[in-house]
């Protein structure tokens, strides 16, 4: 080993461009970070046009979907239970097949009883669970428009 670094001989030529390949590597490397860096900032950015071009047409759609006296029409009949004058409407409360009906309660007890739990237990296993949470559910602001039906009112 030692007498083939022994053999290699270093002239100037050889260390001017070794100082060039350092140097040039000084000055690409934070570069070429900067280029990743900036790459993946453009790529959000236009995901995120993409995204706001999305809403921007579907508020387009039920901005048209309003303009039509009909839609208007069917949404004051599913929303607000409006009616014509003489129309007999009937409003089904419990609609659910017997299967998903609920079944009858228990019973409540007349004796108290005393449940053992320990609340700082319960307090802390409530706050590390709320704060792992992986998702984060978008509050809704009033009443979600339904999608429109294709059905036609029954007469």
């Amino acid at each position: 080993m030692r007498g083939w670094l022994g053999g290699v001989r270093l002239s100037g030529f050889m260390v001017v461009m070794m100082s060039l390949v350092v140097l040039a590597a000084f000055v690409l490397v934070p570069t070429f970070g900067n280029f990743v860096q900036q790459r993946q900032t453009i790529a959000a950015l236009e995901a995120s046009v993409v995204a706001g071009q999305e809403e921007v047409e579907q508020l387009t759609q039920q901005q048209e979907r309003w303009g039509d006296p009909a839609y208007i029409t069917t949404q004051a009949r599913e929303r607000l239970y409006y009616m014509r004058p003489g129309e007999v409407v009937y409003l089904v409360v419990n609609d659910l097949p017997a299967d998903l009906q609920p079944t009858a309660e228990k019973p409540v007890s007349a004796d108290v009883v005393e449940t053992p739990t320990d609340w700082m237990t319960q307090l802390l296993a409530s706050v590390t669970t709320a704060g792992l949470a992986q998702t984060v559910t978008e509050p809704t602001i009033g009443v979600p428009d339904p999608e429109p039906s294709t059905e036609s009112p029954a007469p």
